[in-house]
This record gives C-alpha cells, sequence and structure tokens, in this order.
C-alpha cells in the first residue's frame, strides 16, 4: 500500500495534549501552548488538555504518566524544555518512558531547521516517541520551532503514524 492510501486511511479526528515546560510562563502567555492547540483545532482535532509545567524531572515525569494514563490522548506535544542549558530537562524526563523512539524525528526536525536558523540547528534536541500507544513529541519552546515542527512534521502525519501503531 502506497504512503498515499495510508494516509487516506488515517485517523481525522485526534485527541491530543499539549504540554508546556517552563519556569517562566503561565497559560495566559504560552504563546506556543496556545498556538498548538489553536492550530491542533484549526485541524479538526480536539485538544484535551493544555497545561505548563516547570522544567523538573519529577514535575515532568508526574505530568506526563496522569495525562497518558488518566486523559488517554491519542498524542502528546510538549514544547519547551529541549534545550542545551542544565534546566532543559524534558528529554531527561520523558525519553526513559518511551516504548518506541521515532528516530527519524529529530534528525528532520533539525534538517528543516537548519533550512531556517543554518548550524544553530546542531543544537535540537527535538525527539518523539510512543508512551502506551500514546504518540510524544518534545519540541523547542520557541513559536517558530512549534510552527515548523507541527506544520511540517506533526499535523501532517499524525493521523499515519497514529494508523500505523494501530495495525495488528
Amino acid at each position: 500500500m502506497s504512503t498515499e492510501e495510508h494516509r487516506n486511511k488515517a485517523l481525522r479526528q485526534i485527541r491530543i495534549a499539549v504540554i508546556s515546560i517552563s519556569t517562566t510562563r503561565t497559560l495566559a502567555d504560552d504563546k506556543s501552548g496556545i498556538w498548538i492547540k489553536n492550530q491542533a483545532k484549526k485541524e479538526g482535532h480536539e485538544v484535551m488538555v493544555h497545561q505548563v509545567v516547570i522544567d523538573d524531572i519529577t514535575d515532568i515525569q508526574n505530568l506526563m504518566t496522569h495525562v497518558v494514563e488518566k486523559i488517554a490522548p491519542h498524542a502528546v506535544i510538549m514544547t519547551g524544555g529541549t534545550g542545551l542549558s542544565p534546566k532543559d530537562v524534558t528529554i531527561e524526563a520523558v525519553q526513559p518512558f518511551f516504548d518506541k523512539t521515532l528516530t527519524a524525528f529529530g534528525p528532520v526536525f533539525a534538517q528543516l531547521s537548519f533550512e531556517e536558523i543554518d548550524a544553530a540547528a546542531i543544537g535540537s534536541r527535538a525527539t518523539a516517541g510512543i508512551i502506551k500507544n500514546v504518540l510524544v513529541f518534545c519540541i523547542p519552546g520557541s513559536l517558530k520551532a512549534c510552527k515548523l515542527a507541527c506544520n511540517e512534521l506533526i499535523f501532517p502525519e499524525l493521523g499515519h503514524l497514529l494508523k500505523h501503531m494501530r495495525d495488528n
């Protein structure tokens, strides 16, 4: 079956959780999280939760566990905490829970970023994986990076990826 045929059979209405990682932002001024939430709705998806959590491994893990087990979205889009500073711990918090890693997501995102920001893209630690049958994307917190990841990678492929995850 071709990729186009797979996409035609993809899940259309997807339940999404948006989690922003920041020690400075609140829900009211979370530009990236608000944009993701609004864009997901424009795409026809249901946003089940939008929450901000501080850059702390335990807090991120506790929220992720709650969202995956109690809210049960199809996908979680996490924004922020993917940089190189010591406080950026999203990847360290989430990666140990991955049952599978989408190993191409990070490199493809870095390539797209390179086309926009040149060599600064080597600092990207964007990653994605599956936790208990939930797709999880960890992307940078800048609005420009969120738009790039969501418009070019996540939203175009979300239903297709979920279809493959449910194939027996």
